[in-house]
């Protein structure tokens, strides 16, 4: 195949343009639903034929993300890539780059995939966040829990995601454990954060440099995954405006073209550090869908291809709540006999245990977000507490799809 134009890399894709997408899952067949809307095509690369995506696009290819002949018939049918989750080759996507452009690009990628990557990012461009620091051997580990102090959060760099992938040092006795049971390493040892609650930011940036920015969102966890979120986010209007200051800085530091979502703690003292980015629609996006003329995977589709970015904005408040393995799906019936549930399912065919299977947006009129009784009068057969599950001693869980 020809080797794309570099000179052409910014013109907008008009009209039945391909774009790829790598990866199957939920966030892809959401994307591929709005790129239809716009007038694009679109061409996934997934390991299953009946993954989410798969179902409703207009091509598929499958291959193993790193299988360089599935790659090289991928890039034959696309005029841009993109990818809808972390967990794929950097160097695959380098690959792909020789032929169309991709956005967001391997390098993002490379520091969103890698904790110690990403923390350096932070760090290296004053961005705020909890103390780390890396454990390459033993001697570090200790180092760590004693510059850290009792109790600390230890994790993989790599592949975590829903609380899997670190281990909570509450003792010495901890310390050895841990260390044996998480891999690959070198690991990263975070500090505890007294949080008062998360928030989530989703940015999205340009090929011309425009960036827009949605309302963050407050995040509330069960399980170790994301149950709800609330939007706009409860919180100051001075804090919201930091969070999304904080997500543009970010956005531009990386020169992103896409859309980003960044996770962050807003602790007891009113400071924001934040915590970690997603290169991709994520999960705690998803009330754009229902609450704003332009949603997430929208922003996202109109970067990626060079089309003009309107503001985000929000014509009214909204709740997101999760559809999490078979105890939410058995209340189907009940969710979609309840006026004012919108439910988005994602064609997966087994409900199995903390597995994502959908979700449901409650919509307000702009400005008027209730309270924790109002919401789950609003959710009905899905009312849940608001109160966060974990206790002021948990780290909240990493960023997910």
């Amino acid at each position: 195949m020809t080797p794309f134009s570099s000179s052409s890399a910014s013109a907008p894709l008009g009209p039945n343009a391909v774009i790829g997408i790598v990866g199957g899952g939920q966030l892809g067949r959401m994307s591929a639903m709005a790129a239809a809307k716009l007038g694009f095509r679109t061409h996934i690369l997934t390991k299953d034929p009946n993954s989410p995506a798969a179902q409703v696009s207009h091509g598929v290819t499958l291959g193993a993300y790193d299988d360089l002949k599935a790659l090289d018939a991928f890039a034959r049918g696309v005029d841009v890539v993109t990818f809808e989750f972390e967990n794929i080759s950097a160097d695959a996507m380098d690959c792909l780059s020789q032929y169309c452009p991709v956005r967001p690009s391997g390098h993002i990628l490379r520091i969103s995939q890698d904790r110690l990557a990403e923390k350096t990012f932070f760090t290296e461009n004053g961005i705020p966040l909890a103390p780390w620091h890396a454990v390459t051997d033993r001697a570090s580990l200790h180092a760590a829990a004693e510059a850290l102090g009792l109790p600390f959060i230890l994790k993989t760099t790599r592949n975590g995601y829903d609380g899997k992938g670190q281990s909570r040092i509450h003792h010495p006795a901890d310390l050895e454990t841990a260390f044996n049971t998480l891999a690959p390493h070198p690991l990263v040892a975070e500090g505890m954060v007294d949080f008062a609650c998360e928030l989530s930011v989703m940015v999205v940036r340009g090929i011309d440099g425009t960036v827009r920015c949605f309302d963050p969102g407050m995040n509330r966890h069960r399980n170790g995954i994301l149950d709800l979120t609330l939007a706009p986010a409860p919180v100051e209007p001075a804090i919201s405006a930091q969070a999304q200051a904080l997500a543009v800085s970010i956005a531009e530091k990386l020169d992103l073209v896409g859309i980003l979502g960044v996770e962050m703690f807003l602790d007891h003292t009113g400071a924001l550090l934040v915590n970690e980015i997603a290169p991709r629609p994520h999960n705690s996006g998803h009330w754009t869908m229902d609450a704003c003329p332009v949603d997430q995977f929208d922003m996202h589709i109109r970067a990626v291809t060079g089309m003009p970015l309107p503001p985000a904005i929000r014509h009214s408040d909204a709740v997101m709540k999760n559809l999490i393995g078979p105890d939410d799906m058995a209340l189907w019936p009940k969710i979609i006999g309840t006026p004012g549930l919108l439910p988005h399912l994602y064609g997966k065919e087994e409900a199995r245990p903390g597995r994502k299977m959908g979700h449901v947006n409650c919509i307000f009129p702009f400005g008027s977000l209730p309270g924790e009784l109002g919401i789950q009068d609003a959710l009905g057969p899905l009312a849940t507490s608001l109160a966060a599950e974990e206790t002021q001693e948990t780290q909240a869980e990493p960023i997910s799809s």
